[in-house]
């Protein structure tokens, strides 16, 4: 398998979604939203975008399965899987607020091997490959090199349905105010992940996370030269269902500042 031309193939597709999401935008009707559960909304346009998506990707790896947010493909490979967010961000995009992208990752078993984000109003398509590092627009990235916490810039995500550890997760928030530059809250754990790999950000954490919203960004971040983690330090960050990212230098301090007010592993 060639993972590098795959990796091209995959802009490419990426690319077309991330076109399709733009189209839709500009015309979107807030009438059509749906709601999945509390607070988790979904649109046609996830559908649509996500149906594009697996047509394009059935023609680039035949044999591949699919593991997708919005479940409009659900067979499984024996060895390869795409996981797919259509639309990471969707709250974003309903809102008409341009913080939202497209995350596809190619996992062989449970070992992610590709992943890209493309975020389309940016036109910024961030890719990588097992082994390949890591680019932005086809120019490598790199993680930052700031070697301390208090020099950071942080990214988390906020619960928006599961609220049963919110005041444990509002006082690790808040000793990260404390120790850093500060936290933003872009409200797609995607682009959290490669704005760790590009340098804008030195780190990010976040707990209740799906596969699909992190599998891309984490071998992105990996391939920058990135650490990942979960709140213990340890165990799969892609289906773990929390993750701490990060330039690597800060990955102790980060832990620290989870742990003095993180009393257990989210399920």
């Amino acid at each position: 398998m060639n993972l590098h031309q795959l990796s091209q193939n995959l802009n490419v597709i990426a690319r077309r979604a991330g076109a399709f999401l733009r189209k839709e935008a500009a015309n979107f009707d807030r009438s059509k939203i749906e709601m999945k559960g509390f607070n988790d909304l979904v649109s046609y346009v996830d559908k649509e975008t996500e149906k594009l998506l697996v047509a394009d990707l059935k023609k680039l790896l035949p044999e591949a399965g699919f593991i997708t947010e919005e479940g409009t493909e659900t067979t499984r490979g024996e060895r390869f899987n795409w996981i797919i967010d259509p639309l990471d961000g969707t709250t974003n995009f309903t809102h008409g607020v341009p913080n939202y992208c497209v995350s596809v990752a190619l996992a062989d078993g449970d070992e992610v091997i590709l992943g890209t984000v493309y975020e389309p109003i940016r036109d910024e398509c961030f890719s990588a490959y097992q082994g390949g590092g890591a680019f932005l627009n086809e120019s490598p990235i790199k993680v930052s090199e700031v070697a301390k916490l208090k020099d950071s810039l942080i990214a988390t995500g906020f619960p928006y349905y599961d609220f049963g550890l919110m005041q444990q997760y509002l006082q690790v928030m808040g000793n990260f105010m404390a120790k850093s530059h500060g936290i933003r809250r872009l409200g797609s754990a995607a682009l959290d992940l490669v704005y760790v790999a590009v340098g804008r950000f030195e780190g990010f954490f976040e707990y209740n996370l799906n596969a699909w919203d992190v599998a891309a960004g984490a071998i992105i971040v990996k391939e920058a030269g990135g650490t990942l983690s979960k709140f213990t330090g340890d165990g799969d960050v892609v289906f773990g269902r929390e993750m701490v990212a990060s330039n690597g230098n800060i990955h102790t301090e980060m832990l620290e500042t989870i742990a003095e007010y993180w009393k257990e592993s989210f399920r």
